[in-house]
């Protein structure tokens, strides 16, 4: 027995070590009642010095582009004790810009609904992916393409990427949507993926949770931005 949980130990540690990055945790704060304005945030513990931090985000729905001072972000000198996941730098930048939410008219609990979310905690296939998923109170459903691009390698390495987006409405029209911007190279990043599909309360918009894994010393760190279409 304690020979099977000596091993056990070890395969845990070993996948610890083969990891090596740091992973966020993602955040939906809702959207502004007239729906433009979505806003998230992410947070977590830097692996080398254990420092929590994180990132609040506003985000104009219709542009798909953050709004004027919707980036914020905030790091803690001091690193977390064991265990902790960094929640607390979350609560932190949350107290430090409700004037932000105000000046965007976001409400917390003005919530969209989620119409994909992925169930594997696999990072994304570097040739890209195809998801489907509906939504069963408007009628639609819908057909999701991540298309990457990278070049270089190493300490070179750059990527982009961008969606297509088929939807058939209840009446079976069909439109096609082109969501992010395959002309922005981002240092670093080597995969992407949907983790999650986001419906506006309001109207039919929609918001793309992608997670990144972008290369650290030995593995990866995890990271979520956002790509958002009005129809």
């Amino acid at each position: 027995m304690l020979k099977k949980i000596f091993f056990a130990a070890a395969l845990a540690l070993c996948g610890a070590v083969l990891w090596a990055g740091d992973t966020a945790s993602f955040v939906d704060l809702g959207f502004s009642r007239d729906g433009g304005v979505y806003m998230f945030a992410q947070y977590g513990v830097l692996s080398n010095t254990l420092r929590p931090w994180a990132d609040l985000y506003a985000v104009d729905v219709p542009r798909n582009d953050f709004v004027s001072g919707g980036k914020v972000s905030y790091s803690s000198n001091n690193p977390v004790n064991a265990g902790n996941d960094g929640i607390g730098a979350f609560y932190r930048i949350i107290a430090q810009n409700s004037a932000l939410a105000d000046r965007c008219g976001v409400d917390y609990l003005h919530q969209g609904h989620p119409l994909y979310i992925a169930l594997d905690d696999e990072g994304g296939n570097p040739r890209g992916e195809r998801v489907e998923f509906r939504d069963f109170e408007r009628g639609f459903s819908y057909q999701a393409q991540l298309i990457p691009s990278t070049e270089g390698s190493g300490a070179n390495l750059k990527s982009s990427f961008y969606i297509t987006l088929n939807r058939t409405g209840p009446a079976g029209d069909r439109r096609t949507f082109t969501l992010g911007n395959p002309g922005v190279k981002r240092s670093q990043i080597a995969t992407y993926k949907i983790k999650k599909v986001i419906a506006s309360p309001l109207d039919n918009s929609l918001i793309f949770v992608i997670e990144t894994r972008k290369q650290a010393v030995n593995g990866y760190d995890i990271r979520y931005m956002v790509e958002t279409l009005r129809p």
